[in-house]
């Protein structure tokens, strides 16, 4: 693969930042965070369009003026891709494609949230149907059933990896012996390379670049598989370095977080992890800096604020129901410095602003805005934007997009 084509990507993802998009996977940095700035608010937020769509758990993801979406067709074995207009939610393209039947209690849409890059859309069905379009008009530039091309077993909770491009390739966890990840060229689809042996995890992975590498142009990705943390090389699928977690048979692994030289990997099985990264002799190598097992993460993404915070929605799970809590840690220690209960059952999306604030959508469709200290849980302002959820939101240009089971909303956040 080009060492241009690194670079490329590179430099288009930085000139990005400035128009403050939301295009992949917990946001432009895959860490949860946006430039942009929320003001306390009053009363109820302005909804300024609500557009139906079908099934799904995949995130809407904003580029370039439009809003994109992965949906399940309705009473079909088919999943949809509509894209948004951005400002009134007028719809400017629609695919739709056939895939495998797929059952589960828990909801039978897509899972995986799309990615845009150097103008293109790419989507990942819950079956595994990976697929490359252009993003202004909705021209289908290439299409990959993955599990079938690579006869792996698909996993019982569907696929929930959300892509990564990266290096002009796009990363996917698939799961399997000799094809646990996989690389495909952006370009035409076609795997580039194959790495690992480990089960699946539902986690997506995210870009790092260790500080004494900052002259390669091309960042490790890091995955979460069923067995280890582990960071690839996107160039080859080389192994970086790696250390063992094992969360089978959960399917509750969030992504994992960069917060300054660590990256902190949760589950409902193990707590929280932090691992230090470092050079050893030619070689990287991951070391615990500080494990909290009371610290478990269900779906939601721990988020780093500042230098000394991690803010994580952890979930403890009783016969009778589950409880979510909002929790403000020490990020170098793991120490708990304090906890709000109840901001949820199951699940609640966080988003770091522009101003350090904290954007916390609960399942049950209710914002909240939050001042980000060490000291206590300050709440600045709240109100309902959206029907129940587990989807995290997007915000973008001074709009937040929320997802339910019926409809992306979009509503104001900010002038």
């Amino acid at each position: 693969m080009p060492w241009s084509r690194s670079l490329a990507a590179l430099l288009v993802c930085a000139g990005a930042a400035v128009a403050a998009d939301w295009p992949q996977w917990l946001g432009l940095y895959r860490d949860s965070s946006s430039p942009e700035k929320v003001a306390p608010w009053k009363g109820e937020l302005k909804t300024l369009w609500s557009q139906p769509v079908g099934e799904g758990f995949s995130a809407p993801v904003v580029a370039d003026g439009r809003v994109f979406v992965h949906a399940r067709v309705k009473d079909k074995n088919e999943e949809e891709v509509l894209a948004l207009n951005a400002k009134t939610g007028k719809r400017l393209w629609r695919d739709a494609y056939p895939r495998a039947a797929f059952g589960s209690p828990v909801g039978t849409g897509p899972r995986a949230t799309p990615a845009v890059a150097l103008g293109r859309l790419y989507t990942f069905g819950v079956t595994g149907v990976l697929s490359c379009y252009q993003a202004d008009t909705g021209k289908l530039r290439w299409r990959a059933d993955l599990y079938r091309q690579l006869e792996a077993q698909r996993p019982r909770h569907g696929v929930c990896c959300s892509p990564l491009v990266e290096g002009g390739v796009v990363l996917v966890s698939v799961g399997g012996e000799g094809h646990s990840v996989v690389a495909l060229d952006a370009d035409n689809g076609k795997v580039v390379w194959k790495a690992l042996d480990d089960p699946a995890a539902t986690s997506s992975p995210v870009p790092f670049m260790h500080g004494a590498r900052a002259r390669v142009l091309t960042r490790e990705a890091v995955f979460v598989t069923g067995k280890n943390v582990v960071a690839l090389n996107a160039l080859d699928g080389a192994v970086a370095w790696a250390f063992p977690l094992a969360d089978q048979p959960l399917p509750t692994s969030p992504t994992p977080t960069v917060a300054g030289d660590l990256v902190v990997a949760s589950s409902m099985k193990n707590g929280t992890l932090a691992l230090r990264v470092a050079r050893k002799g030619d070689k990287l190598e991951a070391t615990e800096a500080w494990r909290n097992p009371a610290l478990t993460c269900y779906f939601a993404t721990p988020v780093p604020v500042g230098k000394d915070q991690l803010y994580l929605v952890t979930t403890a799970v009783t016969p009778m129901r589950a409880v979510s809590a909002l929790r403000c840690v020490d990020v170098k220690t793991g120490k708990e410095l304090w906890s709000r209960a109840d901001v949820a059952d199951y699940h609640a999306g966080l988003i770091r602003t522009g101003d350090d604030k904290l954007l916390l959508l609960a399942e049950s469709g209710t914002l909240k805005l939050i001042d980000a200290n060490r000291k206590a849980y300050r709440e600045l302002a709240s109100a309902k934007v959206c029907g129940p959820t587990f989807v995290v939101p997007a915000l973008a240009n001074g709009r937040l997009y929320a997802r339910d089971d019926k409809a992306v909303t979009c509503v104001q956040v900010a002038p």
